[in-house]
Order: C-alpha cells, then sequence, then structure tokens
C-alpha cells in the first residue's frame, strides 16, 4: 500500500516548567495574560507532524512518502529520515526560508503551551500531488495531517478531483482556521483523525453533530490520552481501543503523529481496525516514554512482546508476519 504523508517538517525546541501552568492563571485576569516560565531543559529535536508519522511507519518496516517542504538546512535530516526508511524524493526545499520550528514548554502535568513558526512550510501550498503519485506508480492513501492551511485544502482538493482516497488530520490547524475550511478538509474523507479535545471543536467549528460528521467520513478514529483510543463508523457500535501501559511518562509531544503511524501501517497490512488502533496506540506509547518524537526504536521482539503483554497472544500472532523493524 503506497501511502503519502503530507504535513510539517519541523525541529523541536522542547522546554520543560517542572510548575502547573493552571496556577499561574487568575481567573479574573485571563483577558490580559504575561507570564515567562522559567524553564529547566531545553532539547531540540527532529519533528513535524508529517516526518513524525513518516519516521514511525519506517520503524515499523514500511517506505512512506513524505511530502512536505524544508529550507536548505535540511540536509541531515534528510539523511535521517531516509536511513529509517523514508522516501524524501518529494520533499520541496525552499530557496530562502529554513525549515519551521516548534517551540513547546511542558508543565509538571503533562500541559503544553507552544508556539509554531512556519519558514519553508508555507511554500507547501506549490506542491502537486499528481507527479508524486506519478513517480511512485500512483497513491492508495494520502494523509493530511497539519501544514500550511493552503497546502492542505489543495491537496484534498486535489485527492478529490483524482480519486485518490485520504485522510483527514487537521490536529494542530483546528486553531487557526474557520468552519467552512474545515469542513472541507474533512468532508469525504476516508479516514479522520483528531484527539477528543480536537473532536469537539470540529463539531463546533462546522456546526456538524458527531452524527453528520460520520456520515462524511468512512472512519472517525479519537484518541482518549490514557484512555487509549475510539473508532466510530456510521451505523456501527463503537469500538474503543484500551490504551498500551506505559514504562514511563517523559514528554507527550509527537504521541498523536505515532498513534497515526502504527494505525497506518497496520492499515497497510490489511488488518482490521482493531489491529490499527492497538498498534497506534502501542507505538504512541514508545514516543511517551521518550523525549521528542523521533526518539524511540521498535525493536522487533520487544514491540512483538509488548503487543501480547498488552492484546493478546492472538492479536500479536496477527501483526507478527507484517512486522519489519530495522532493530532486533
Amino acid at each position: 500500500m503506497r501511502i503519502a504523508v503530507t504535513g510539517s517538517i519541523a525541529t523541536d525546541h522542547l522546554m520543560t516548567f517542572p510548575g502547573s501552568f493552571g496556577d499561574q492563571l487568575i481567573d479574573e485576569q485571563l483577558d490580559r495574560v504575561s507570564l515567562s516560565f522559567l524553564v529547566d531543559d531545553l532539547q531540540i529535536r527532529r519533528g513535524g507532524c508529517a516526518a513524525n508519522i513518516a519516521f514511525g511507519m519506517g520503524c515499523l518496516g514500511l517506505t512512506p512518502i513524505l511530502v512536505g517542504s524544508v529550507g536548505t538546512d535540511f540536509a541531515d535530516y534528510r539523511s535521517w529520515l531516509e536511513r529509517h526508511n523514508v522516501d524524501c524524493h518529494s520533499v520541496r526545499v525552499s530557496e530562502i526560508h529554513h525549515t519551521a520550528r516548534f517551540l513547546c514548554t511542558t508543565d509538571a502535568h503533562h500541559n503544553q503551551i507552544a508556539s509554531f513558526y512556519t519558514g519553508a512550510m508555507a511554500e507547501a501550498r506549490e506542491i502537486e500531488l499528481r507527479p508524486v503519485a506519478e513517480r511512485v506508480g500512483g497513491l492508495d492513501l494520502v494523509l493530511i495531517s497539519a501544514n500550511d492551511p493552503d497546502a492542505m485544502l489543495r491537496h484534498t482538493e486535489e485527492c478529490a478531483q483524482r480519486g485518490i482516497p485520504f485522510a483527514a488530520d487537521t490536529s494542530q490547524q483546528l486553531a487557526r482556521m474557520g468552519g467552512e475550511d474545515i469542513s472541507r478538509l474533512i468532508d469525504g474523507a476516508a479516514y479522520l483523525f483528531s484527539n477528543d479535545y480536537e473532536k469537539a471543536l470540529v463539531e463546533q467549528k462546522t456546526g456538524w453533530s458527531d452524527e453528520e460528521v460520520l456520515s462524511r467520513v468512512g472512519v472517525r478514529v479519537t484518541t482518549l490520552g490514557p484512555k487509549g483510543a475510539r473508532i466510530d463508523r456510521r451505523g456501527e457500535p463503537s469500538l474503543h481501543i484500551p490504551p498500551t501501559p506505559e514504562l514511563a511518562k517523559a514528554d507527550p509531544t509527537g504521541v498523536g503523529d505515532a498513534f497515526r503511524a502504527g494505525f497506518l501501517a497496520a492499515l497497510s497490512w490489511g488488518l482490521s481496525l482493531e489491529r490499527c488502533g492497538q498498534l497506534g496506540n502501542l507505538v504512541a506509547t514508545h514516543v511517551l516514554e521518550h523525549v521528542g518524537g523521533q526518539e524511540y526504536e521498535l525493536g522487533r521482539e520487544r514491540l512483538l512482546s509488548r503487543f501480547a503483554a498488552a492484546y493478546g497472544a492472538d492479536a500479536a500472532a496477527e501483526i507478527e508476519p507484517h512486522v519489519r523493524c530495522p532493530h532486533p
């Protein structure tokens, strides 16, 4: 299954604040917040939604096609991704902008305050998907993750025009985009990804009820943080996927991207939606246990062992023939 992953490619600047953001907020003065947080740590990591998702898929043995826009400072990052099975031939290099930057502070309760500098990502709107499809012999699915808003709309419209199935993953751009544009991004999607907060925001901004959203997409996938994930289809009972127990909690950055990587990998193997959600949860847990969205390794034996412990030996036996992790 040939999957193109479109979206942001960025460098993450991750900081930790030992206290609670909530303790610094004064109810009567929320209309004029002015705060500065003295952080204990700064780590610079590779990131971006599309790059994180493609990395995770590559770690499972797939060869996802990364589609996005970067700066000339991308050379080392490109090498890293290519060493992890990511096809970077369709990444556009800007001549004038740096690769995007994500700056995020996480408090002691894993709440986050973040800013995102677009940089070269603004040029993603110039990317046409047809040459990508022609180069690889056709596309079976295009994931449209958080990116330059115009790029997201262009990719969605092109998929609809060319009859290419697409998965909508509006995530961080929901705060910036209005209801009309959000409606255009998700209407007709084969899959719709969001977390539970974003799910409510989609419904609020579009004015569509949960039932109306389900009438416009094939499968709605909602991540629930420590409660796992839920998968919905119109006229079918909801499928709840319990979480994979974590060994530690280091940083939540990139957890949602990792879930998508696992889900799409299992989907490409032709497995059930239940297995897709389970593998998504397992990969997401690996990210939660590390600082940064691409700092984990998926060793084949350990992954299968953890999968069996969380979801049973029969479930692990179903994914075992497909898992091609580069690590032992």
